[in-house]
Parts: C-alpha cells; structure tokens; sequence
C-alpha cells in the first residue's frame, strides 16, 4: 500500500469542513478550524475553487460553499449503490457482532420483502430468506417502515383487516397506529412473537440521502435468547447499523439518528 499524499489529505479535510453548519466558510476560519498555514490554505481553496469543487458565495465576498463538482460526484456515487449489496455487508457486519440473525427489509405495498439476510451463528436460528414477503404489520421491520408514512399514505396502504400470523399479531388498525406512534417516538420498532412464535425482533430506520426511510435493518432472537438486558443491547446494535447502511446511501448525519 502506498502512502497518503498530505497535499491531498488537506484538500480533503478541507472539503469535510464543508458538511458542517451552514455549508459556507472562508479562508481564515478553514485555516483556524484545521490549524494550517495560511499560505497553504489560500493555495488548496484556490486549486479547489478552479476545478468547481468550491465556488464562491454571491454577496459574501471571501466565503465560499461547494462547488457542482461535488455533486457530479456524489450523484455518481449514489446511482451505483445497490440497497441491497450495502445492506448484506452491514446485515453481516451487525450479524458478527451479535452472533444472532439481521435482516434488511423494504416496504411494497403493505408487506415487507427481506432484501438482506445473515444467519446466526447459533444452532437454534430464525428461519428465513431473502425474498420472502411477510405483512408489515406483524414484523418489526415492517412496522418502522409503517411509521415512516405520512397518514394518508398509510391509510391508503393498510387492509381494512389485519391478518394475524400469531396469536400475538395486531389485527386492530387502531391498535396498529397506536403502537407506530410509539415507534416514531422511540425510533425504534419491536416484534414481540408476531409474525414467529418463538422470535422476537427489532429494527431501526435507514435513510436514503434525502432523509426518507428506504429501508428498516433488523435482529431477530429466538425467545430462548431474549431478555430486556439483550433487547436493550440489540436496539443499540440496530440502530448503528442502520446509521452505518444511511451513510452508505449518502445520509449525512445518519450517526446522529
């Protein structure tokens, strides 16, 4: 591996500073926020600014933004993503740190179809597979993404019966909205039994670089293995793994979710 060129780190560090605040800074404050030599800076933002990677700012002389060079870029970047390549490579990173099942699942009218999926790596495991098409209402995944539709929308989408899969299930529509009030409060979204007998799930929202919720990453335990210690802890897993796969549709500030 050959080693990092520090001219180009610094154009870089300087281009980061622009995902921060307003998205405008000026020269002297890029060379306070990253401690260079003034010189150095004026000559990156001058490089930078002749290839359209920053611009300047109409009627704030000396304060500059970034340029359409960065867009061409980052528009590029997200029409080769495929949600569901990005999301094997998070299910599996999550799925190795919790040895339990992850899922990363879409919403198609009003079921969920599992795009992503690793296995535990216990005897006892989930059984499913990519592909599958479950009611959204009787999954934790489908249930974030549930929550995420304005009220028209969901409307327009929800049966007027709800099946159930389990003697768990939601089949009240009344019952359903309650409970997706409490996952747009909680951000977060559980399965208690609903759509398996002897599983128990949750999910967290992924974001697509507009905001919207493309997407719901889940860990699904068998009750065997469940606690509220292990639900608490699994939440958190979710949650940073949909933050790492937002990143990765181009979400920025998905971390802080």
């Amino acid at each position: 591996m050959g080693r990092r060129v520090p001219a180009v780190s610094r154009a870089l560090d300087i281009l980061e500073l622009f995902l921060e605040g307003d998205g405008t800074l000026s020269a002297p404050e890029i060379t306070r926020r990253l401690q260079l030599p003034r010189t150095t800076v004026h000559e990156l933002v001058t490089t930078l600014a002749a290839r359209s990677y920053l611009v300047p700012v109409p009627e704030q002389p000396g304060r500059y933004r970034l340029g359409v060079r960065t867009y061409q870029l980052g528009s590029r970047y997200a029409e080769q993503l495929d949600l569901a390549a990005e999301g094997q490579q998070v299910a599996r990173a999550v799925a190795e740190t919790c040895g339990e099942t992850v899922h990363v699942a879409v919403l198609e009218d009003a079921d969920v179809i599992y795009i992503a999926k690793v296995d535990s790596t216990h005897a006892v495991r989930m059984v499913s597979a990519t592909g599958r098409r479950l009611p959204a209402h009787c999954t934790a995944v489908g249930k974030m993404l549930l929550a995420a539709l304005p009220p028209a929308e969901l409307a327009a989408r929800l049966p007027a019966e709800l099946t159930a899969m389990t003697p768990n299930s939601l089949t009240s529509p009344e019952a359903l909205r309650a409970e997706l009030a409490r996952v747009r409060e909680r951000g977060i979204a559980y399965e208690q039994r609903e759509s398996n007998p002897d599983v128990s799930c949750v999910a967290a929202p992924v974001r697509d670089r507009s905001g919207r919720v493309v997407a719901a990453l889940s860990v699904s335990v068998p009750m065997i293995r469940w606690s509220a210690e292990r639900q608490e802890e699994l939440a958190g897993l979710a949650v940073r793994g949909a933050a790492d796969l937002s990143e990765r549709l181009g979400h920025h500030g998905a971390r802080q979710q």
